[in-house]
């Protein structure tokens, strides 16, 4: 995913994703996205922020947010941190 600046609209993209679906930003057009990146999964920084949004999906239910997290990994390792840490959200794979 190319880099984009602060204040500029983010041109639409696809991504795998946990749960064999795709992400895609135009789906979600007219919605509440929190997208969080992070490097690596199940290191202990990275474990630590997705349990933090993973305990807070009331919170952005309540604001009528969807979480979806993004990383280099490979959706096998996606699915394994998912399934380890019982993430309630997808994960999605950007390899570039």
């Amino acid at each position: 995913m190319a880099r984009v600046a602060v204040g500029k609209k983010v041109p639409d993209f696809e991504l795998p994703a946990t749960g064999e679906t795709t992400f895609k930003l135009s789906d979600c057009k007219g919605e509440n996205v929190v997208l969080y990146f992070y490097p690596k999964d199940s290191t202990p920084g990275c474990t630590t922020e997705g349990l933090d949004f993973n305990a807070r999906l009331a919170d952005f239910d309540a604001l009528d947010a969807s979480v979806i997290g993004v990383s280099r990994d490979s959706l096998r390792s996606h699915q394994n941190f998912c399934t380890k840490q019982g993430f309630a959200f997808p994960l999605a794979s950007d390899a570039d």
